[in-house]
């Protein structure tokens, strides 16, 4: 019942979002002014973004010019009625000019249909620069990977996230066709991979300065198919730093792709799979009471992944796309590692189905409308493969079962709908996003009890600090709603400046904040008439949600469903035969009853300058202001060591509550081709960041080392990277070699140092020496480069070019700042198509040490006990046509 009351209103919001199209339609009729929009399709009725279009007088002379925005679509204001002509190009497709264009007052509408050009035509239309630079949806805010260069990305879909995640720099956004989730599509299926840099459309639900939109292929007239094989094996991997020899890792990959024409120039069909077969090893370093323990583990794991998606040419205005996702991984022997010995394991299963459906097309001469729809259910179970109780002596060794036996199960479902239109020089967006999700779990997690040890001589003296255990009911059912709804409009106020205004509204249940307005506001001007310099710069507020996770945990720890017992000072191997143990009551989680949304103000200025027109150097000044942000914190800790606790009645009360903010200040320069320079034999970009983060808390459940002095907790953020630097080289060797190189350089990160006691008596052993706040030491730097080199080579004429019916399939190539796709699917330019690739991960082997040891009582303090993976080689083969 309550879904279908959501429902009612999302759909009840879409249909006003529809009917206020029409005010704005009669209005444009009801008014002497012309203006003039075009719509840009290819031969199977998908859109062409980036086409760049010029309206031109009977006698020549250009009227206006302009590119086709992401939905193909153009918009000519202030014009005089009459008759022109209209010249439309987009490279990969023959140019097309149409005659007696007759222009009446009021909005004239028309659609253009280009035809696949040959593959060698080369069609070069160069828009007035400022204009250009200072398009919010053009070209001018993006960078665009070409069909080569997305080629030697990795060839595991994983690891080819990662990679792009460090392209695009920290907290990215990864959207697939505009959805988030789930996983990426084979190489060969993706059309463009385009890094955004608009972070103040109110579009938007995250923050962040960067995203990362990949846009799979519109449609085939040909069957094409791919199948490849990845292997990697210990044999051509380095030793792990601090392992005691070469351990077991081998990795078997295979994928294939299959695109199949079901309705020429109508429907195309898209399959996918691939699998990952094999095993990695994890080190384990451990003070045991009669010294040190240093061994390896194999850890199994299994993976599958199914996909299949329709493209299909609804009407001559209407595209429908439909996707369907399977996703599922198995993996043993997980929590074993660092300091914890082989009893620890843990089995892990998860299996994901996502049910996409895009809906995008004119309304009315005045609107095109884009409706998303997706459904997404998931399982998850873990296992121990011990049911022993822990024993944690922190920083030295832990043993015992992983206290883990949950499942959850989850269904999400999202409706979002999108609006543009235009009027006289403004271009407008508006939309609706409604967010429901069913969350059903049993976690019986420390059912068998933990033990906490301060040191080893504790350890060996039979005196642990705490002993926590779970009992009762762990099962929860819960229902979470989240709303969002925004307007954003770009302004032309000048050929040289627009102007961007918007705002976004978000609503949540289970809270009572419910004023949550998040304004946004940027500008983009280009100062000189050349048009190689760009400002940019913008402010605006974004919100976050309270994690459906977070109060999930609130729910079943809440003191009569689920209660923890913790034990002060607990005797060992009997917890309750300790001399001088003390047994709380029983300790529960509660939500803050004036909590608020998170949210992050932000603002930022840039410059963009063109190098010798061949060079384009970007710079750019970035703070961000977290207010609100949750923390957890103890209501009912002792006011002071000895003294009794304020509820005697009561154990821990673990609030969550959203009194903890954050700074954050970053500078980042880069520098990579300049304009039409990407693609071609070589391609190269340098990033470099220096930023500086600071805040209150790491989590909603991350307690204070004192929860009466809140602003002793304020430090460097876990994720308080000082310096970053990435830098991406591809090169074409030869006609049939290219080589691909990615170097990252990370700056120490911090963590914590404690005293490894709770001196407070709070139960937590979190406390720090005097004067030292949260994550005050540093690790150690890390740099990494990795390398691919493939080697392609072809026979046989393309099907189309031999004869076939139906055009040519070739992917679109945007013309402009960011440069495009080119070539023919996955780079083909022969009907067979073989490659053979070798790539290495950490190619120099470099020691990257991670996970420093901050307790003062712990063998290891100061030390790392763990490193990133060494050397690691992978060989593989991808046949196609």
């Amino acid at each position: 019942m309550r879904v279908a009351n959501i429902t009612g209103r999302t759909l009840a919001c879409l249909l006003t979002l529809a009917l206020l199209g029409g005010p704005v339609a009669a209005q444009s009729r009801n008014t002497t002014e012309t203006s003039l929009r075009v719509t840009v399709y290819d031969p199977n009725g998908a859109l062409i973004a980036g086409a760049q279009i010029e309206l031109l007088t009977k006698a020549g002379a250009v009227v206006q010019t302009a590119a086709a925005d992401e939905r193909g679509v153009a918009v000519f204001t202030k014009l005089a009625a009459g008759k022109f002509f209209l010249r439309v190009a987009a490279q990969g497709f023959e140019p097309q000019t149409l005659g007696d264009v007759s222009l009446r007052g009021g909005a004239n509408t028309r659609d253009v249909h280009l035809a696949i050009a040959d593959v060698k035509e080369d069609v070069t239309v160069a828009p007035d620069a400022r204009e250009r630079k200072t398009d919010p949806r053009g070209d001018a805010f993006s960078s665009v990977l070409t069909a080569d260069q997305i080629a030697q990305l990795p060839d595991d879909p994983d690891e080819m996230q990662q990679v792009l995640e460090q392209m695009a720099g920290p907290g990215a956004t990864i959207r697939v066709n505009g959805f988030r989730g789930g996983k990426l599509p084979p190489k060969s299926q993706i059309r463009e991979i385009r890094f955004r840099r608009n972070p103040y459309a109110a579009e938007f639900h995250e923050e962040g300065f960067r995203s990362v939109d990949i846009l799979t292929k519109p449609g085939t007239d040909n069957i094409h198919a791919s199948f490849n094989f990845g292997f990697r094996d210990e044999a051509l991997a380095a030793r792990a730093a601090f392992a005691p020899r070469r351990a077991p890792e081998q990795t078997r990959r295979t994928g294939f792709t299959l695109d199949v024409p079901l309705w020429p120039e109508h429907t195309s069909l898209f399959i996918n799979g691939d699998s990952n077969v094999g095993y990695d090893s994890k080190t384990i370093l451990a003070a045991l009471p009669d010294g040190t323990f240093n061994g390896t583990v194999r850890r199994p794991s299994r993976t599958l992944n199914l996909g299949a998606r329709l493209e299909h040419v609804l009407t001559k205005t209407h595209t429908l796309r439909a996707e369907y996702q399977r996703n599922a991984v198995r993996q043993d022997n997980l929590g074993v590692g660092d300091f914890s010995l082989f009893d620890r394991a843990y089995t892990s299963d998860t299996a994901e189905h996502v049910l996409r459906a895009v809906d995008s097309g004119l309304l009315t001469e005045k609107l095109v409308n884009e409706f998303r729809f997706q459904a997404r259910w998931q399982s998850a179970a873990a296992r121990s493969a011990s049911n022993a109780p822990a024993i944690q002596v922190l920083n030295a060794f832990t043993r015992g079962g992983a206290g883990l036996d949950s499942d959850r199960h989850v269904s999400e479902y999202e409706v979002g709908d999108s609006i543009d239109f235009a009027y006289k020089q403004n271009t407008m967006r508006a939309g609706v996003l409604a967010e429901v999700g069913r969350y059903q779990s049993r976690d019986a997690r420390n059912t068998n009890g933990t033990f906490t040890f301060a040191s080893l001589a504790d350890f060996r003296a039979n005196r642990p600090t705490t002993y926590t255990q779970r009992a009762g009911d762990s099962a929860v059912a819960l229902t979470q709603t989240q709303l969002g709804a925004y307007w954003q409009d770009d302004w032309r106020a000048r050929k040289s400046l627009t102007l961007s205004f918007g705002v976004r509204y978000e609503w949540q249940n289970h809270l009572r904040d419910h004023n949550n307005f998040a304004p946004r506001a940027g500008l983009a001007w280009s100062p000189f008439k050349q048009g190689g310099t760009t400002i940019r710069a913008g402010a605006g507020a974004f919100y976050d949600w309270f994690g459906a996770d977070t109060y999930e945990q609130t729910l079943r720890i809440n003191g009569a469903r689920q209660r923890e017992t913790v034990i002060n000072n607990p005797g060992f191997p009997d917890p309750f035969a300790g001399g001088s143990a003390l047994v709380l009551p029983a300790s529960r989680y509660v939500v803050a009853p004036d909590l608020q949304l998170p949210y992050v103000a932000q603002a930022s200025v840039g410059v963009e300058q063109d190098l010798l027109k061949r060079f384009r150097l970007m710079s750019e000044y970035r703070f961000q202001r977290g207010v609100h942000l949750l923390r957890g914190r103890n209501l009912n800790a002792p006011l002071a060591p000895g003294f009794a606790r304020p509820d005697p009645t009561a154990g821990n009360v673990i609030q969550v509550e959203s009194s903890a903010n954050s700074t954050r200040h970053e500078w980042n320069v880069g520098l990579g081709p300049g304009i039409g320079k990407i693609g071609g034999r070589a391609f190269w970009f340098i990033n470099y960041t220096l930023a500086k983060t600071t805040n209150d808390a790491d989590g909603a459940f991350a307690l204070p080392a004192n929860n009466y002095d809140l602003s002793s907790e304020r430090g460097p953020a876990a994720n308080d990277i000082r310096q970053r630097f990435f830098a991406m080289f591809d090169m074409r060797l030869t006609k049939s070699v290219r080589i691909a190189n990615f170097f990252n350089v990370f700056s120490a990160p911090p963590y914590t140092i404690t005293t490894g006691r709770d001196d407070n008596g709070d139960t937590v052993s979190n406390d720090r020496p005097f004067g030292l706040t949260r994550n005050s030491a540093r690790g150690a730097a890390q740099w990494n480069m990795s390398t691919r080199l493939s080697y392609r080579f072809g026979w046989g004429k393309p099907k189309a070019a031999a004869g076939g019916s139906g055009p040519r399939m070739i992917a679109i190539r945007v013309d402009g700042e960011g440069g495009g796709v080119s070539g023919l699917p996955g780079g083909q330019s022969k009907r067979w198509n073989m490659e053979f690739y070798a790539q290495a991960f950490n190619l120099f082997n470099h020691v990257n040490r991670i996970n420093y040891t901050g307790v003062l009582t712990s063998p290891f303090y100061g030390q790392a006990i763990a490193a990133l993976p060494g050397r690691r080689m992978e060989t593989g083969i991808k046949f196609s046509f």
